[in-house]
């Protein structure tokens, strides 16, 4: 293809300047813990602040379909992939460093969660044992405020950097953010590409209880021997989405290589083969029939890409 006749997008991604990593039609299956997905047009790993900045701009000026994704922990990718930009995080948004004077840990939002988790375990510092084995990057963690009911990352969040087309970088503190349970007020359009999270010295004994308590916890009520995406939906009001499921008689239900966690009912697990279609149909099974049953509509808190 010649300059010529190339889209500003695709002379974007062949400037030898560009610092970024290019996939063109990857599956995106290599890039979910589903491992389901169809290909994107194209994958791009952003190493740098003016590398997100050109491809996003460049994006949003031609009408080019975008999204930016962690490590596809809490995603399902259609069959057919997503004909548009895949944005990922590269080289300058992979890095952690600890405050000893504010005891704060500043990190982009590429890094994966459980590596600051462990960061502040061997320094003896508390306040993320909560969040011990949780997959995915800071940045999808924030933007869903993982954790649980009691505890979650948006209350240790002491500022936060965004970048945006329209609004470009912004730094907020966290307190200006609205924290709910599995939501935050995070726009659409933006890309989360910083954090400062607060901890505090504290006895490596009870952090280690904390730690060994949450997995343990994880570990029997989870399936986390085959691919998923996580809790497929959010508990209702004063429910456990898993438990209505369970009542509404589909644990263990199985359509094609998807199927109802025999272990926990709000988990939708690749059990081999599995496609995208196979889980969407289950999904919209458990809401049919948990509607049915009790009422309640259940409301998704897996993101879903490339569909209809």
């Amino acid at each position: 293809m010649t300059a010529r006749h190339a889209s500003p997008l695709e002379a974007l991604l062949v400037d030898e300047s560009f610092d970024a990593d290019i996939y063109p039609n990857e599956p995106m299956a290599r890039h979910t813990m589903y491992r389901i997905g169809g290909p994107a047009r194209f994958f791009v790993q952003a190493c740098s602040i003016g590398a997100l900045k050109r491809l996003v701009e460049v994006c949003e000026t031609s009408g080019t379909p975008w999204v930016a994704v962690g490590r596809g922990s809490n995603l399902l990718v259609a069959d057919e992939g997503f004909a548009g930009v895949v944005v990922t995080l590269g080289r300058d948004f992979r890095v952690c460093r600890y405050d000893e004077d504010d005891h704060r840990f500043c990190v982009g939002a590429g890094v994966p969660l459980s590596s600051v988790v462990q960061d502040a375990f061997h320094r003896s510092l508390a306040g993320l044992e909560f969040a011990v084995g949780t997959p995915g990057t800071i940045g999808g963690a924030l933007r869903m405020n993982a954790g649980s009911r009691d505890e979650w990352i948006g209350s240790r969040v002491v500022s936060v950097t965004t970048y945006s087309a329209e609004r470009g970088l912004v730094r907020r503190a966290g307190e200006e953010m609205v924290w709910g349970y599995r939501t935050s007020s995070f726009l659409p359009d933006e890309i989360i590409v910083e954090c400062e999270l607060s901890v505090e010295p504290a006895d490596p004994f009870f952090i280690r209880g904390k730690m060994e308590a949450s997995h343990a916890r994880r570990k029997k009520t989870q399936p986390l021997t085959y691919p998923s995406c996580g809790s497929v939906f959010r508990n209702p009001e004063g429910e456990s989405a898993g438990a209505l499921i369970e009542g509404a008689g589909l644990k263990g239900f199985t359509i094609g290589g998807a199927q109802v966690s025999e272990l926990h009912a709000n988990f939708i697990v690749n059990t081999g083969g599995a496609t995208a279609r196979d889980v969407m149909d289950l999904i919209d099974l458990a809401k049919r029939k948990v509607y049915e049953a009790y009422g309640i509509e259940l409301q998704p808190e897996v993101r879903f890409l490339g569909f209809s």
